[in-house]
């Protein structure tokens, strides 16, 4: 059976055009533009009795969205978000694949668990899947032992956050940057300054200040600190860094654009964007306290101007959520008890859209961002374009239908958003992970299933790949 998507202007490479694209056996077979006087040309594609037809007029059809950082909860922290629960939620965002974080429990920092996370997602996540490895002050030695065929990266806690995986050690951040040949995506907050300003704010205001100092107290010079040192590594030992959840203007100046050469990232070190930090600004906090208490903090209005910026000049690389779902009990109190993160993946590409409509970007920069970026940028093998040959990842889009988030619309297992009581737009029409639809009509299919991203990592070959469970 073929499946056939007609109708719609595909946005892919730069390019928006009315087109049709043909799928079989979950990969994309043609991608053709359907111009006024070539539509004849298409006899040898209609479509036979047997095959499924989707109409995508009146939308944008997109390749599937790759947020290269998650963090699903899952194993050990299952009261707040699990590997199901939330690839529902990225189905219905319109997100096909994911990359998760290692600060579960237990941490993802040996083979064994990392072998038991990819278990687990082959059992139960609706799109497609990968997971980072964590670095600590003493595991450099077991990078040479991963199969870089199946991992985007090594992540690395420069800073402390939640599940304190800081690695603070300058002997073991050497020995990383030196050793790690995989992209290193760095958490860069300077804990010393962190845990000065907090002593400080609880002498001012108690024990547990009051959560509108954030970002006073994760400051902007605690990221610079930690950045700059990180970018010196990098640079001292050639490694591919790439700087998570930037979130000041002054670490913006720390980069250069980012450049594509033959279909790779032609830059050592890359920066991330969270939709968070290009939605909000420390000002939200009077309208929504802790729901938006994130680390790094959202800042000021200059660094989301700067940051928003810094889209269109190739100075931030891709767009991500950060995504980190916690019980709404456990975001209650200030910049102590309350917990740090926020659900944000079914949100992201309505929310990203919406600085479409604003003239902020355009939508063929917002697929470079969220789609073409990370694929390159990790070396995602046949996913993150519209091309023959590649898996069919795609997410279909609606403008123009307004939509209000309301508690019994949300995926994630917490069941709360910062975005409720919004309208948006755009709506999220279908999503498409390997030819299968996995969301339509406001529903996750319920039998759906991802498959396990694979990665062509350049000039690595390990002598001993972690065994392969999920083949």
């Amino acid at each position: 059976m073929r499946l056939f998507i007609k109708g719609g202007h595909i946005v892919n490479e730069g390019r928006t055009f009315d087109g049709l694209i043909v799928i079989e056996d979950g990969n994309i077979i043609e991608v053709r533009c359907l111009k006024e006087d070539v539509k004849s040309d298409t006899s040898d594609l209609c479509p036979q009795p047997s095959d499924l037809v989707i109409d995508a007029s009146g939308c944008y059809v997109l390749p599937g969205i790759i947020d290269g950082h998650v963090h699903f909860r899952e194993p050990g922290l299952t009261e707040k978000a699990d590997i199901e629960s939330e690839s529902r939620a990225a189905a219905a965002g319109g997100v096909t694949s994911f990359f998760d974080m290692p600060n579960c429990n237990p941490q993802t920092t040996t083979l064994a668990a990392l072998n038991d996370k990819f278990l687990l997602a082959s059992q139960h996540s609706h799109v497609n899947y990968s997971f980072f490895y964590g670095a600590t002050n003493d595991n450099a030695n077991t990078f040479a032992q991963l199969d870089d065929r199946r991992i985007p990266g090594i992540k690395l806690f420069m800073g402390s956050s939640t599940g304190n995986m800081l690695v603070d050690r300058q002997e073991a951040l050497d020995h990383i940057f030196k050793t790690c040949k995989l992209p290193l995506m760095a958490h860069c907050e300077d804990t010393a300054i962190i845990n000065r300003n907090m002593a400080e704010a609880k002498q001012a205001w108690g024990d547990d200040p009051p959560v509108n100092l954030h970002a006073l107290i994760r400051s902007e010079e605690a990221c610079l600190a930690s950045t700059r040192k990180a970018v010196a590594l990098a640079k001292k030992y050639g490694t591919r860094l790439h700087l998570a959840h930037i979130s000041t203007a002054e670490e913006l100046e720390l980069l250069e654009p980012c450049s594509v050469r033959r279909d790779t990232i032609a830059t050592n070190i890359t920066a991330e964007a969270c939709v968070g930090h290009l939605y909000f600004t420390q000002l939200d906090h009077e309208r929504l306290g802790a729901r938006i208490k994130v680390n790094p903090a959202i800042k000021t209005p200059v660094d989301q101007y700067m940051l928003r910026e810094a889209l269109n000049d190739g100075r931030i690389t891709v767009v991500a959520t950060d995504h980190a779902p916690h019980l709404l009990s456990q975001k209650q109190g200030g910049c102590i008890k309350a917990a740090s993160g926020m659900p944000m993946i079914q949100f992201s590409l309505v929310t990203m859209l919406e600085l479409v409509d604003e003239g902020l970007l355009t939508l063929p920069r917002l697929v470079e961002l969220m789609c073409h970026n990370p694929a390159r940028l990790f070396d995602v093998e046949q996913r993150g374009f519209l091309r023959p040959g590649y898996r069919a990842d795609i997410t279909i889009v609606r403008p123009k239908t307004p939509w209000t988030v309301t508690s019994d619309l949300i995926e994630s297992k917490c069941k709360w958003s910062p975005m409720e009581g919004h309208q948006y737009q755009w709506r999220i029409e279908r999503t498409l992970c390997n030819g299968q639809t996995v969301y339509a009509d406001g529903a996750v299919v319920a039998d759906s299933h991802g498959e396990e991203i694979r990665f062509n990592h350049p000039s690595l070959n390990h002598s001993t790949p972690l065994k392969l469970l999920n083949t």
